[in-house]
């Protein structure tokens, strides 16, 4: 994606990914970057209700369905018998920002952290996938590349940034200690 800064977070259900990028966010977006978000889900979803105006478009069917209020929007596609779209198709669809964070996408050819907690049991998707370019892990064995300790979001956003060669702002506190 030539275009968009992205970076992957790949590893096994239940290492804590969803959990670490709802402490990362915060961290990156005060930085002030416009942070996008993604989640590859492996099996159906639906963020619909059943007897909703909208389910009932899309059951009578209509191809997308869109949702808007004054806080938000949503944009329902139904793919009925298309193929999924790529990764890349769908980050085009994002407006306009500094980094997309993609949950999920293992098998995407972009540089991603792997998420590892040695509980889970599951080997490491390191080093079979050379885009890996760090592993968020709560374990002490050496490996290579950096690894960032799971329980430190901000020792993993600061990689981040400066992965990304993103500039970090001053914060107020070390503003004052000047």
């Amino acid at each position: 994606m030539p275009d968009r800064k992205i970076l992957g977070f790949a590893g096994y259900s239940g290492s804590g990914k969803t959990t670490l990028l709802e402490k990362l966010i915060p961290l990156l977006t005060a930085q002030g970057l416009r942070i996008a978000a993604i989640k590859h889900a492996h099996h159906d979803f639906d963020i619909d209700k059943p007897g909703k105006d909208t389910y009932r478009h899309r059951q009578a069917g209509a191809g997308e369905v869109m949702i808007i209020s004054a806080q938000r929007w949503a944009l329902m596609h139904e793919l009925h018998d298309e193929p999924e779209p790529g990764l890349e198709e769908i980050c085009a669809r994002f407006s306009p920002c500094d980094l997309i964070l993609a949950e999920g996408y293992k098998h995407a050819a972009i540089p991603k952290l792997e998420v590892h907690r040695s509980e889970t049991g599951h080997a490491r998707l390191y080093p079979s996938d050379p885009r890996i370019i760090a592993v968020v892990t709560d374990s002490k064995d050496p490996l290579p590349l950096p690894m960032l300790n799971i329980d430190a979001p901000q020792e993993v956003a600061a990689f981040i940034l400066d992965y990304f060669s993103f500039t970090p702002k001053i914060t107020e506190q070390q503003t004052h200690e000047n």
